[in-house]
Formats: C-alpha cells, sequence, structure tokens
C-alpha cells in the first residue's frame, strides 16, 4: 500500500517531472545569512558533465592500437561535426565550442529519457539562456569582424530606399527571434515527448493493475510505448543535431553576412 501511494504521488502530473525542485538546502549565518541550495537542474547538470567527462576519458585511444568501441563512436561524432563546421564555416576555429554544445545537449536529453529522472533542456532557464547566449555571441563576432557594416545585414540589398525602414524593423524582429525560437524548439520538443510518455505509462499503469484480463490486452498498447520510448531517443539525437545546426547557421551568416 505504501508502495502504490508513492508510485501514484510520483505519477499524479505530467507536468511534475518538469519543476526544479530543492534537494539540498544549507542556510550559513556566518555568511551574511547566505542560502545555499543544490535543485534537481543542478544535481543533474553535474552529471551531465561528470557522464561527457568519463565518455571522453573511455574513448581515449593514446595508449591503445586497436581502438575501442567508444573511440569508434566519439570518432565518428567527432569527424561528423568536424565536417559540418568546415563545409559550412570554413574554420575549424569554432569547432570545439560547436563539439561541447552538441554533446551537452545529447547527453542532457538522454539523460532524461531514464524513469524518473530529470530533463536538464526541459527547463526554459537553459534553453532560453543557451539561446540568448549564442545570440550575443554571434552578433559580438559579426560586430569585431565587419564592424560597423555588420548593421548592412539588416538591409538586404536592391532595397527601394522607401522600404528600408520597414525591412530594418522586420529584419531586427527576425534576428531578435532567433534568441528565442532557438530555445523555444529544443524545449517544446523535449516537454511535449516526456509528457506524452508520462501520460500513457500513467494510464499503462493504471491498466496493468485493473484486472488480469485487462492486463494481458494491456500488452499490446505497452509495444507501442516501448516503440515511443525509442522514437523519444531518437528525438534526443535529432534535437541536439538540429540545434547545432542552427547555431553553425546563424554564426555563417555573422561571418558572411547572408
Amino acid at each position: 500500500m505504501l508502495i502504490n501511494s508513492y508510485i501514484s504521488s510520483l505519477i499524479n502530473s505530467p507536468l511534475e517531472q518538469f519543476e526544479v525542485t530543492n534537494l539540498i538546502s544549507i542556510e550559513a549565518p556566518i555568511l551574511n545569512n547566505s542560502h545555499f541550495a543544490l535543485t534537481n537542474l543542478g544535481l543533474y547538470s553535474i552529471i551531465v558533465l561528470t557522464l561527457i567527462t568519463g565518455l571522453h576519458y573511455l574513448g581515449n585511444n593514446n595508449s591503445k592500437i586497436v581502438p575501442s568501441k567508444w573511440s569508434i563512436a566519439l570518432e565518428s561524432i567527432f569527424t561528423t561535426i568536424n565536417t559540418m563546421v568546415r563545409e559550412q564555416l570554413g574554420k575549424e576555429i569554432y569547432l570545439p565550442f560547436i563539439y561541447s554544445l552538441f554533446f551537452f545537449i545529447l547527453i542532457a536529453n538522454l539523460v532524461g529519457n531514464i524513469p524518473y529522472s530529470y530533463t536538464v533542456t526541459t527547463s526554459i532557464i537553459v534553453t532560453i539562456g543557451l539561446s540568448f547566449t549564442i545570440l550575443i555571441g554571434v552578433t559580438i563576432l559579426g560586430l569585431s569582424i565587419h564592424k560597423i557594416h555588420f548593421f548592412s545585414y539588416f538591409v538586404p540589398s536592391g532595397t527601394p530606399l522607401a522600404l528600408v525602414p520597414l525591412l530594418v524593423l522586420i529584419e531586427t524582429v527576425s534576428y531578435l527571434a532567433r534568441a528565442l525560437s532557438l530555445g523555444i524548439r529544443l524545449f517544446a520538443n523535449m516537454v511535449a515527448g516526456h509528457s506524452l510518455l508520462k501520460i500513457l505509462s500513467t494510464f499503462l499503469y493504471q491498466m496493468f493493475n485493473s484486472s488480469i484480463i485487462i492486463a494481458i490486452f494491456t500488452l499490446i498498447p505497452f509495444a507501442f510505448f516501448l516503440a515511443l520510448c525509442g522514437l523519444e531517443v531518437a528525438v534526443s539525437i535529432i534535437q541536439s543535431y538540429v540545434f547545432v545546426l542552427l547555431v553553425i547557421s546563424y554564426i555563417k551568416d555573422a561571418i558572411y553576412l547572408h
């Protein structure tokens, strides 16, 4: 009975899994009443960074003649990201940033697929914070390369003089909207998928606990649920790829003013 009530509290609402809660809270009166707290967002961010470091440590192939499976997988991912950067930007100076960004989003998305875990990328603060930071960095990059000529990006060539004010306004809004669209796209896809899985898992849990006959017939929708779980893993990988692909396109626009 105690276990059933605990599980029922866990699956009460599909939106509860996205709440940021305090895990550890410490009051420090000796430091001007400072308050220190470790939230589930902070904990899983540390877990994600630890996993990234651990995976690259396991994939280290410097002292081995035959590469391991981890090393082959990491080298394949690195080659893919490196090809994207070289073809789109023509400079590998941006590769460390793009590679680190891809792995952070990828591991954060995949960790969130573990039952009763927390998905870092379902926090709007994280996704919007990333997108705003990237937009600011891209703007600074464009200004450092092109100086005042960077603002010609907001005035398409061949525009009639009478339409310049309107087009400048439209291009400015479109440019600033990148900061929202980039983060909201990732946030919305992860929240939608996880919410759907939580609703379906709650429904299946109740059906499995109703009667033996219904539980047997529930095996069919349970198979579809497992397929959706696999689809969510694929979405986690695709969203990581799409995020860095858009970031590369934004950097390309800043460099070449397309």
